[in-house]
């Protein structure tokens, strides 16, 4: 077997990629360091799915009955109007498939808790820090922090999310790779006042979907708002500002809207974003490449990011690995078998905004009309296994370890 080169990696980013890619990492034989500008594990965000070939990965990683341990165990979905009744009903496998095959839905931030515990007695970590510049040369790439003293790794990975401060220092600024899809989402924890059991419930007007959905084994929930719009402009570091624009948005809503909106001033969780895509040529430059959202983000819109990210790192520490390290032979290779499973995500988040939140009254009763008949339709397999379909575009290939 060739002499493994390029062992000493740095991945920055703490949240689904960067802990999967260092657990792979290790068992492979590289020594990764993980840095994290949040001083802590950012809780919060939104239920992820784990599905397909995601739930492989779990699986060969010693995980699968850890991460079902936290699953959201979420039976289904309400439609609802104004005054509260129901519309409309699906059950969560009709829907997506979650439960089949042992895929599992879980909360972002148990996912990422789940992930750090497997790697933090093997995996240095350095939370509270992040890159501030980086230059590379033929010995390696020699990186400066915020905080720490400057060290030199053999490789960098950015696996710090959409707005991904390793792409802005290696590729550029965000605006190039960024596709804005014409949506924006806003999560935070609130009491479960309306006592929802593993259920959610969800309220729509044109464009618009505000709705709650139950967690942490119904002793809590998460308000949830999704809305069409124009590119906004606002600092995504400003989390007061976001509050306002959310609370602005739905102030003339009906249901149970006020009562979410009055957990918002105090929410600890906060989550605001574009739902938008990066679309990059290439993820690598020479010897710092991307995982997960920093390179090939599909939008919460896809329900795919957490399998991107699972399935990313496999890949990557894989061929890191079939190469013995070159990371010239396995970045190319890494690309090349990612590529159709990131094409696939961000294809298939092109049409569900207007399933979301549809754009019009009429095409509101027009959707709970077809989540009424879905049960009941032949086809129905095929439009609750779109999203395992999309999964499993890539199979988890067996690498040597």
């Amino acid at each position: 077997m060739a002499e493994m080169k390029n062992q000493n990696v740095l991945i920055s980013g703490a949240s689904i990629a960067g802990p999967a890619l260092a657990f792979w990492l290790k068992r492979y034989g590289f020594t990764p360091t993980v840095v994290e500008k949040a001083p802590a594990l950012r809780e919060g965000g939104q239920a992820i799915d784990v599905l397909g070939t995601a739930t492989e990965v779990v699986r060969r990683m010693g995980l699968l009955e850890r991460v079902q341990e936290f699953s959201t165990g979420k039976r289904g979905t309400s439609y609802v109007d104004a005054d509260g009744r129901t519309r409309a009903t699906v059950s969560s496998e009709v829907f997506n498939g979650v439960g089949a095959n042992g895929d599992t839905e879980i909360q972002r931030g148990d996912l990422a808790r789940v992930l750090y515990e497997a790697t933090r007695d093997d995996v240095e970590y350095i939370f509270g820090d992040s890159i501030a510049e980086l230059s590379q040369d033929d010995n390696g790439v020699h990186v400066t922090f915020d905080h720490g003293a400057p060290r030199t790794f053999d490789l960098v990975i950015g696996a710090d999310g959409v707005h991904s401060h390793t792409r802005g220092l290696v590729f550029g600024p965000e605006s190039r790779f960024v596709r804005h899809m014409g949506y924006y989402i806003s999560i935070y924890t609130i009491p479960n006042f309306l006592n929802l059991d593993h259920w959610e419930q969800d309220y729509n007007t044109p464009g618009k979907i505000a709705g709650a959905y139950s967690a942490r084994e119904n002793t809590e929930a998460k308000a949830i708002f999704a809305w069409a719009s124009d590119e906004l402009d606002y600092d995504y570091r400003d989390i007061a500002a976001q509050k306002r624009i959310v609370a602005q948005t739905y102030a003339d809503q009906g249901w149970q809207v006020p009562r979410l909106l009055s957990h918002l001033d105090a929410a600890r969780d906060f989550y605001f974003d574009a739902m938008a895509q990066i679309r990059m040529d290439s993820w690598h430059r020479g010897r710092v490449t991307l995982v997960g959202d920093a390179g090939y983000c599909a939008s919460p819109l896809s329900g795919q990011g957490a399998d991107l990210s699972l399935v990313g790192a496999y890949v990557l520490a894989g061929e890191l690995a079939a190469a013995a390290g070159d990371h010239v032979v396995a970045f190319a290779r890494y690309e090349r078998e990612m590529r159709p499973m990131v094409d696939a995500c961000q294809k298939f988040a092109e049409g569900v905004g207007a399933w979301y939140a549809p754009p019009s009254n009429a095409m509101i009763r027009i959707r709970n009309l077809n989540v009424r008949l879905l049960p009941y339709l032949p086809w129905r397999g095929l439009i609750g296994g779109a999203p395992q379909k999309v999964a499993r575009t890539v199979e988890a290939r067996d690498y040597a370890a």
